[in-house]
């Protein structure tokens, strides 16, 4: 099983690499002394960032070839963070061997998650002016210069980052270089760097070569053909577009590693490891729904109207599979709140996008990042209510079944079969009578079978409750506007379950 990750962490090092300048030590660290244990004991995370190290020297170098086949290159700008950088790398990388595994793990795996999050902020890292090309350093350019290369390089040394992610925000922040131009520098410096690193890790820890010889060339050759492919895609997409992957990808990989290394105390915290564990098999769930979903779209015509209900399917199923594998009313409740909470920034950076309306099929700006927070809020709010408050369960499952099933039945035949428009001033004018037909007898039997199955009452009584709920639900998204049926539904359902159920 080491030998899978040994390949994974490589392919993700030559990527970060290739796009971005990222040392492989930021990828290939975390992932060797967190998922494999050969690489737990005292010295694991030495050895691996000498293997890290020794994957940057191929991989940075090719990735140099291809930016300086494009131009992308300033060394004259650049000259005195390498001599800073080389002269300071040796002694950090003593200090690393001196301070253990502990320390040296930790700063590797915070490090990776708080670069991941600099890069979604600030995705493109460009000074507002960028300065000319092979322009000359002014004194304050020195000075940042100077104070950064002898700390980067002191870095260098001590986690085996190869301080190309220091760099590139040095060179586009301070000195004013385009963000291409500036991996093209950082992965030259980094060449050099990594190659003085490594042999210096080696010569005070010869098993490095003895006893990892095999991983150690699974590394190199993964490592340094990804970055060669990496780097060539680099040159010829934008640089926001550069920034948004590598934010991405450290940010997952730096929250993942940082969970899996401390999970022993993670798992002392009862109502912490519950949350994660709910919100973990929350996310996969979702995360596989939406890849067959966008694969599905990619090869087939589905109108917009189906497709967003098919978004809305797998918000459904995916809150209630929430509810079945959680233990306490208060983990499924706290993992809505979370997910919320993650995903709304998210789709906040990422609506800027053009590609975000046709992708979500939004009505109006903004409609799905409101809607999710709505979603989930309330859904915390329902669960709290009928499975914290009066402990059921089913109450909970019930009520976003009927809401979700009902929902997308009643826009999928107004819009396709409705005819009749509902003239009442209470309604919006667009629904009609048919899709609200569609609503009442879906949600119902939807419902019905639910109850049946978890409530453990008897079929008339399920029957009765549920098909007095169907008629609250229709009425409700009936006069519900501008969306809000989404809150108003679940919630109009899960007080009149609860209620019939008590009676």
């Amino acid at each position: 099983m080491e030998y899978f990750w040994y390949i994974i962490a490589a392919l993700a090092a030559g990527m970060g690499t290739g796009f971005a300048g990222l040392s492989a030590a930021t990828i290939i660290v975390p992932i060797l002394i967190v998922l494999c244990p050969s690489f737990a004991g005292e010295m694991g995370a030495y050895q691996a960032t000498a293997i890290a190290l020794a994957s940057d020297i191929l991989g940075s170098a090719v990735a140099t070839g291809v930016y300086i086949k494009h131009k992308n290159i300033d060394l004259k700008r650049g000259w005195i963070m390498l001599i800073c950088i080389v002269s300071m790398c040796i002694l950090g990388s003593y200090i690393a061997y001196l301070a253990g595994n502990k320390v040296l793990g930790s700063f590797s795996l915070f490090l990776t998650f708080c670069i991941g999050i600099r890069f979604l902020i600030k995705p493109d890292t460009e000074h507002k002016n960028i300065t000319e090309k092979g322009s000359k350093l002014d004194l304050k350019d020195i000075a940042i210069s100077l104070f950064f290369g002898l700390t980067i390089g002191f870095g260098t040394g001590f986690v085996g980052t190869g301080g190309g992610m220091m760099m590139l925000i040095v060179f586009t922040s301070f000195l004013g270089m385009n963000l291409k131009t500036a991996v093209g520098t950082s992965t030259f410096i980094m060449t050099f760097t990594a190659l003085i690193a490594s042999i210096s890790h080696i010569l005070i820890e010869p098993a490095i070569i003895l006893e990892r010889w095999n991983t150690l060339l699974i590394c190199i050759i993964i490592t340094t053909i990804s970055s060669l492919i990496s780097a060539q895609f680099a040159n010829y997409v934008k640089n926001r577009t550069i920034g948004l992957i590598t934010g991405a990808l450290l940010l997952i990989l730096g929250t993942t590693m940082i969970l899996l290394h401390y999970w022993e105390e993670i798992k002392s915290i009862p109502i912490l490891y519950g949350v994660l564990i709910c919100c973990g098999e929350f996310c996969e769930y979702i995360g596989f729904s939406a890849v067959i979903l966008m694969i599905t779209r990619l090869f087939f015509k589905i109108p917009p109207y189906i497709f967003r209900k098919l978004l809305h399917l797998i918000a459904f199923t995916s809150l209630i599979e929430m509810i079945i594998i959680a233990n306490t009313w208060y983990t499924a409740s706290l993992t809505a709140l979370l997910f919320a909470a993650i995903v709304y920034p998210i789709l906040r950076l990422c609506e800027k996008y053009s590609w975000y309306d046709n992708l979500f099929v939004q009505k109006k700006k903004g409609e799905i990042k409101i809607s999710l927070v709505l979603l989930f809020t309330m859904i915390s709010a329902v669960i709290a209510f009928s499975w914290g408050l009066f402990d059921h369960k089913y109450i909970a499952i019930t009520a976003i079944l009927m809401w979700g099933i009902g929902d997308a039945s009643a826009a999928i035949i107004g819009i396709r079969f409705g005819k009749h428009i509902i003239p009442w001033n209470i309604s919006d004018g667009k629904k009609t009578f048919e899709g609200s037909f569609a609503m009442l007898c879906t949600s119902f039997l939807s419902g019905f079978l639910c109850m049946l199955i978890l409530s453990g009452l008897a079929w008339y009584l399920s029957f009765t409750i549920t098909l007095l709920s169907a008629l609250v639900a229709t009425f409700v998204e009936l006069i519900s506007k501008k969306g809000l049926d989404t809150v108003t539904v679940p919630i109009a359902v899960t007080i009149i379950l609860t209620l019939s159920t008590l009676l």
